[in-house]
């Protein structure tokens, strides 16, 4: 047989013989010829209707209506006797495999920026503003200049980010203002190392206020849209600069024009004006920057790195990468006792020191320092270093126990809270600690730069803290703002107290007390520190400002806008009381001796 029936045969014997006893058929036998005839059958009499609908066992046997009824419509036609077997339809093996789910996007795609609206031509012209400004006021220095050269690339983007239909939002104003803030402490301090951190921490913020980031990968991640701006914010210019018809004769010319009048007009009466009074003459000097062939290389550079600036800041805004995209997934949970057995033997730990520092602040430290076999500075330096890395490692811990935290319940939450809100107050006893050991380091041996700059970093981890037991209660949603923004406002503030005046002012109060003083360390002060260095009594004031003295000598005349208001107010000060100790005097007191500084 050519079709499986499953056994159909040998099942159903009997019944067959019973179905040819009584229609006189056998099974086996052919059909009937009129059942495989085509003609159509006569028409059925209607009072047959029944009989034909009827069951066949209550038909007559061998009775026409019987032998003649067609099949119904649906009814198996083949032997009687035998039942359909259906086949299950089986998947082919050539049959293509079923779809696979789509593969989550790479990050790349993920934060891929809009398109830019096309360029205007206020961000065009405001672009080489910035350039021409950076050329002009960088080539001498970093002063009010920087400012002054950052406004044109900040009107850019915001001339971008209006065609692009960008709306500034509370937080974006707040990045901007700061940014604007920080650009201004070179302005305002002649130190270095403060103008330099305000000036990292402006490229924060601007890269916040052009990219609107909310998120950790959004906060830590868009300074470096800005590398990814550059290289497509000159495509972009490019591209709207063809659009307007390129650099045609018919467009440039004009302006060329009328600017070679302009510049021909200030020149002339310009310099009637300087040859009939002095005083015009000499504030018209200082107003215009002296430009030369010699420093042309080094303006051109500055044209280029202002304008490509500018432009980057114009990309970002018109389409900033969507940082706040990427999805930091979290830690599997585990569970309670898994994850609060080691925070609370931590918070146990944390316990026990706080209670030695609170013994050792009430019962003196001379006695620690007997018992110890430590000298008064050791004892401060080494607690200091370790306490500060403590505070660095506890917020680790913290940030790793937030990403491996229970969290199937509101128990679980509650937990959480509990067991790192102690530690995050148990830290801020340990931070206190660290100031204090700090103060007790300066009081004996006076304030430096780097002692300084930790203390200020401790305060800030201690506010960062402080911070975490917020987002704990309020929600975290605004923590990496909120961190970023109180790293911004540290930076300002530590530019704005003037460090370098600080440490002069703590050491001659300090010299004023017991007679004790580093002239040796004032030597690599900036000028910041003349006005309290300004107080000590000769030599020792002569000495102290040497150094300070010499590098200003050295710099020479420095126009307006490189000069911060720190080095204008020293200028004045050595002006009126200049430098009277001799090189062998200042030698004798040890103004030029090496140290060391820790």
């Amino acid at each position: 047989m050519s079709e499986n029936t499953g056994g159909a045969e040998e099942a159903q014997p009997k019944a067959a013989a019973d179905a040819e006893a009584a229609t006189g058929v056998s099974p086996t036998d052919p059909a009937p010829a009129q059942a495989a005839d085509p003609a159509p059958a006569p028409a059925a009499d209607p009072a047959s209707a029944p009989a034909q609908a009827a069951p066949p066992a209550s038909a007559p046997a061998g009775g026409p209506s019987a032998a003649a009824a067609p099949p119904q419509p649906g009814a198996h036609t083949g032997r009687p006797g035998w039942q359909p077997h259906h086949h299950q339809m089986q998947p082919r093996p050539w049959a293509p495999p079923p779809p696979r789910p789509p593969a989550k996007p790479s990050w790349a795609t993920v934060v891929r920026p809009a398109e830019a609206a096309p360029v205007r031509t206020a961000a065009l012209v405001a672009v080489l503003a910035s350039g021409l400004a950076a050329a002009l006021l960088l080539a001498d220095g970093m002063g009010p200049g920087l400012l002054l050269a950052v406004v044109p690339a900040a009107v850019a983007s915001y001339v971008a980010a209006r065609a692009a239909g960008r709306t500034a939002r509370p937080w974006t104003l707040a990045w901007v203002i700061g940014c604007l803030a920080l650009l201004a402490v070179p302005a305002l301090r002649d130190s270095a190392w403060p103008a330099t951190l305000a000036i990292l921490a402006a490229v924060l913020l601007g890269a916040l206020a052009l990219h609107g980031s909310r998120t950790w990968p959004g906060v830590f991640l868009s300074p470096l849209g800005f590398a990814d701006s550059t290289v497509s914010g000159i495509a972009w210019i490019l591209k709207g600069l063809r659009s307007r018809g390129g650099i045609g004769k018919d467009r440039w010319l004009p302006v060329a024009k009328a600017a070679a009048v302009a510049v021909a007009l200030l020149v002339l009466f310009g310099a009637l004006f300087a040859s009939a009074d002095a005083a015009f003459a000499d504030l018209l000097g200082g107003l215009i920057p002296d430009v030369s062939v010699e420093d042309g290389p080094i303006r051109f550079m500055l044209f280029v790195l202002g304008a490509v600036i500018a432009i980057a800041a114009a990309r970002t805004a018109a389409a900033p990468l969507r940082w706040d995209r990427i999805e930091v997934a979290p830690g599997k949970p585990r569970s309670r006792v898994e994850w609060a057995l080691p925070l609370v033997v931590l918070n146990l730990l944390f316990a026990g020191f706080n209670a030695v520092q609170l013994a050792v602040l009430f019962g003196g430290y001379d006695k620690v320092l007997d018992s110890t076999g430590l000298t008064y500075a050791e004892y401060a330096r080494q607690g200091f270093w370790q306490l500060l890395w403590a505070t660095l490692l506890t917020l680790a811990v913290i940030a790793l126990a937030l990403r491996w935290a229970p969290r199937s319940g509101a128990g679980d939450r509650r937990l959480v809270r509990v067991v790192l809100g102690s530690l995050c107050a148990l830290t801020l006893v340990v931070v206190a600690a660290a100031l204090r050991r700090m103060d007790l380091y300066v009081d004996a041996y006076g304030l430096t730069r780097l002692r300084v700059s930790v203390a200020a970093m401790e305060l800030w981890l201690g506010l960062v803290i402080v911070l975490i037991m917020a987002a704990g209660v309020f929600g975290a949603r605004w923590l990496p703002r909120a961190v970023a923004g109180s790293a911004a406002a540290a930076v300002l503030a530590f530019g704005l107290l003037s460090p370098d005046g600080m440490i002069a002012e703590r050491n001659v109060a300090r010299y004023e007390k017991d007679q004790k003083i580093d002239l040796a360390y004032f030597q690599s002060l900036s000028a910041d520190a003349v006005p309290a260095l300004d107080r000590l009594p000769e030599p020792q004031r002569s000495c102290a400002l040497r150094g300070i003295n010499d590098d200003m000598a050295r710099a020479g005349d420095v126009p307006w806008y490189a000069m911060s208001m720190g080095e204008y107010r020293a200028r004045e000060v050595l002006r009126e009381r200049p430098v009277t100790a001799s090189y062998e005097v200042c030698s004798r007191l040890g103004s030029f001796g090496s140290r060391t500084e820790y």
